[in-house]
This record gives structure tokens, sequence and C-alpha cells, in this order.
């Protein structure tokens, strides 16, 4: 999350825009998002010029060089008015086509629309957005452009359609971290929204595998082949393509798509599954793929989205997904079926339980991750459980940043297994048997398993109790009685 100075130039810029007549949340991220990525183009261009010059190679930019204009650096130089006629009547329309016609970026951006009423608003914004990238740059983080999505997502104050939720960055984060996503990979998120998952694994795999964009063959399959994300929301997608080419993914495949439907046919294509799914929605058995009701017959799309990941993953590919509390121990026969299948006929790893204020402001619901492998043939052999009681973050609707955090111990505990062996079931982790998983018919709450250690507490004896609050009455009776003392010589 982003703080201080920072924060408040967003908010400043925000407020730019609703002063300005943009006063829908949605709307003004949308805006607010294409002209962070307009100059995000001309920055990522000015450091490639820069690279081939110090390299003496040649370089050929993705700006015409008869039409300086386009640029971010040359447009935010000019007056209001001749600013908004450059940015509405030709950088707009240049962004859309970026790529060509088949591109994925002009794919999504051809219903895009500049809704900037006045030029006045637009050189405020552009203003704002120069000090706001100028404060990021002494932010000292490395991403600030992701946290800045999320800060912008915050603004919603209300949940999506069909119950989603905007995941935390930092949650995000954790979860990629947890699966240590290789340069091999091929990643999916089915209800990608903005592309956060997808764009922390880029970045995880950034940091932790440089070396892979010195190989061709690997730096291709990063840009053209490695990630993949299906939406329903036509705003959303476009967001999510941008926040993935300013994140350094050339050609990432997001496509609007209802993954549970029969549009969806892909099958055992992927090596790792990110989600965070919607979590309330209810579907008519008509509109859901039949294979996915031959897992689990259920119209819950929680419960539809773990059989789809189930399909849709290779043998041996892995999937961690966030989930809400009542699939971990539903009592329903869809609810018992997927877990089931988890448990018997795949390898279920971990159970981690996350407090119910980590979506808030959105809703206080409870979450957990699941995390599993897909194998055909079982291998669950310990579930290893841990009751995550802090984030880092307040768990009310504030969400101001706290000292007290889970995540690095999760991390550490996740990366180092054998030495769970000896937990307690009273520890905040430990790990739990196949067969006691069965036993309980594969409630997979961690309340079914963890133990509670009861302190004795010794008190005093009613007479000693008592005997203290004679004291105190007497005490009482004593200070009134000298408060009358003193009205009485007042008068």
């Amino acid at each position: 999350m982003i703080t201080g100075e920072l924060k408040n130039k967003v908010d400043k810029v925000w407020e730019t825009f609703w002063t300005g007549g943009i006063t829908n949340p949605l709307t003004v991220i949308e805006q607010f998002t294409y002209l962070l990525y307009i100059k995000g183009l001309d920055d990522n261009e000015k450091k490639k010029e820069m690279d081939a010059e110090l390299l003496g190679i040649d370089h050929e930019g993705i700006f015409p060089e008869d039409k300086p204009q386009l640029r971010w650096s040359i447009f935010s130089n000019m007056g209001p008015d001749e600013m908004f006629n450059v940015v509405s009547q030709e950088v707009f329309p240049f962004i859309k086509n970026l790529g060509g016609k088949g591109s994925i970026y002009s794919k999504f951006m051809k219903d895009a629309v500049f809704v900037m009423p006045t030029s006045s608003l637009l050189a405020r914004v552009v203003a704002g957005i120069n000090g706001l990238m100028q404060a990021s740059n002494t932010d000292g983080k490395k991403d600030t452009l992701g946290d800045l999505y999320e800060y912008l997502l915050s603004k919603l104050a209300t949940a999506g359609t069909n119950g989603q939720f905007r995941t935390p960055r930092h949650i995000i984060d954790m979860i990629v971290k947890l699966m240590k996503p290789t340069p091999e990979d091929i990643i999916v998120d089915p209800a990608a929204g903005s592309a956060g998952f997808l764009v922390s694994a880029g970045e995880y795999l950034k940091e932790n595998h440089s070396d892979m964009f010195l190989v061709q063959s690997l730096r291709e399959h990063f840009n053209q082949k490695m990630f993949h994300g299906f939406e329903m929301d036509g705003t959303m997608l476009r967001i999510g393509a941008m926040n993935m080419m300013l994140h350094g993914v050339d050609n990432p495949n997001i496509a609007y798509r209802d993954s549970l439907s029969e549009q969806n046919k892909d099958s055992e294509q992927y090596t790792l599954v990110l989600a965070n799914p919607p979590f309330k929605g209810s579907l008519d058995y008509e509109s859901v793929s039949d294979d996915l009701l031959k897992i689990t017959k259920t119209k819950k799309t929680e419960l539809l989205f773990l059989a789809l990941f189930i399909r849709m993953l290779k043998k041996g590919g892995r999937a961690a997904v966030i989930v809400p509390d009542g699939v971990l121990f539903g009592s329903s026969n869809a609810h018992k079926s997927i877990r089931k299948e988890i448990v018997d006929n795949h390898k279920l790893e971990a159970i981690i339980s996350m407090p119910s204020g980590v979506f808030k402001p959105y809703a206080g619901v409870s979450t957990a991750i699941i995390i599993f492998t897909k194998t055909g043939a079982g291998g669950t052999d310990k579930v290893w459980f841990y009751n995550m009681q802090a984030d880092g973050y307040s768990l009310d609707d504030r969400r101001n940043q706290v000292a007290v955090n889970d995540i690095p111990d999760i991390l550490n505990r996740f990366n180092n297994l054998p030495n769970e062996l000896d937990r307690k079931r009273t520890d905040s982790s430990f790990l739990v048997p196949l067969e006691e998983v069965r036993q309980k018919d594969y409630d997979l709450s961690i309340n079914r398993y963890k133990e509670i250690e009861y302190a004795e507490i010794q008190y005093e004896k009613p007479e000693e109790i008592l005997h203290q609050i004679e004291l105190l009455e007497e005490d009482i009776v004593k200070g009134i009685n000298q408060l009358k003392i003193l009205i009485k010589d007042q008068k």
C-alpha cells in the first residue's frame, strides 16, 4: 500500500477528476490508467533509447519519428488547448491501435473512450500525474505502480458484482512467493480482474530469475505464452492489459471469457493457477460446462472454480487459490465431493486460514488459501494448516499498517515443512495426517484440528472478595460524608 506524500498526491489527482465533472469511480480509474499507460510508454521508450545508445545499437521505437507530439514528455509541456487537441485527436487513437489490429491491446482498447470534458481538466490531471510519478521515484519501492493500482481500486467503496473483491497486493505477493513461479511455468488466472496475480508473478520472475531474459526462448515465453487471464468485465480487461504492458509483458493472453461456461474448453494446459475467483455467485446448471458438473454438481461458483482449476491444470500443475471459509467445512454433497476430489485424487498441501478483515473495506468475509498439486493419482500425505492472525494491517475498514504480521512466518514455515513435524496443535501451524482428514469427513477447517490451551486462573476465596467489597464500600461512604461537609461549609 502507498502512504504519505504519494497517497496524498493520488488523492489530489482523484479529487481533480471529481471536481472536473468525472464522478464515476470506475471511469476515474479507467481514465487515470489510460494516462498512466501513455506516460509509461514514453518512460519505457526513453529507457530503451538510452540502452541502445549505451550499447551502440540501432533502436526502432514505437513512436513515429515525424510525430514527437505523441510522447508524454512533449505534449505535457503544451498549453491546455493544444494538449487537449493532441491527446484526444492523436495520442488516444495511437494507443488504441498500438501493436497493430491483431494485438491484445488494440483488441480491448478499441472500445476505450476518452471522456475528459475540458482542456483545463486534462492539463490539471497531467500536471498531477507528473508530480505523482516524481514522488514515486523517491518512494524507495520497486513496484510503486503496482501499489498505485491497488490504491486506485480501493477507491471503489463497494464490492464488484457477483461477490468479486479486489485482492490486497501484499496477499497476492505472499501467494506468489509461496508458489515460486519458474521460467517454464504457464500461468493462468481465470478471474483475472486487473491482472494482479499475473503482474506479481512476472515481477517475482524478474527478481528471482533475471537470467531467463538472456535466453531468447525463455524471453519469448515470458512475453508471449506464459501469462493467461480471463475476465468478463470489459473495463477490467482494458485495465489488466495495460497493467501487464506497463510491467513489461509484451503480449499477455488476456481474453473476454466466462471461465465456467462451455466456451472455455481449456483442459490440462497450464502449470500454475493463481486466483481469487468470485465468492457468492450462483449459476444455472445449463450455463455451466458439463465436465465441471461431473466433478461436483453445484450452482455455487466457488466450488465450480475449484473443479475448473483441476481441469485446466496439467499433471503436476499447482494451484494456490483464495476461497471463502464455507468451502472448507460446508456439509452439502457438493462441498464434500470437491474436497474429497482434491484430497484423494490429487495432492492437497496446505490450508492457510486468513482473518476476516483482510478484504475490508469491501467485505468482512473469512477466507482461506488452498494449495494443491494436480496428480490424478492421489499423493496427499500430511496437510499443513496455518492460522493467520495478522497480515501487517489493521483488520478494520481503515486497514492502517501495523507491526504485527504473520506473512514472513508463513513463508518461512511453508518453505521448511519438515520442521513442522514437531509442532503442537496449539501452535499457529501444524501438520495433519491424511487419515485424520478422512476420519473428519474431509473437513478442512483448522478449527477441527487445532487444540485450545486453557490457562488455569486462580481466584480469591469468596469471603476475601466480599471483604474487599466491604472495604471499598466504606471508602465510598467516607468520601460521600466528606463531600457533604464541604457543601455545608460553603453555605
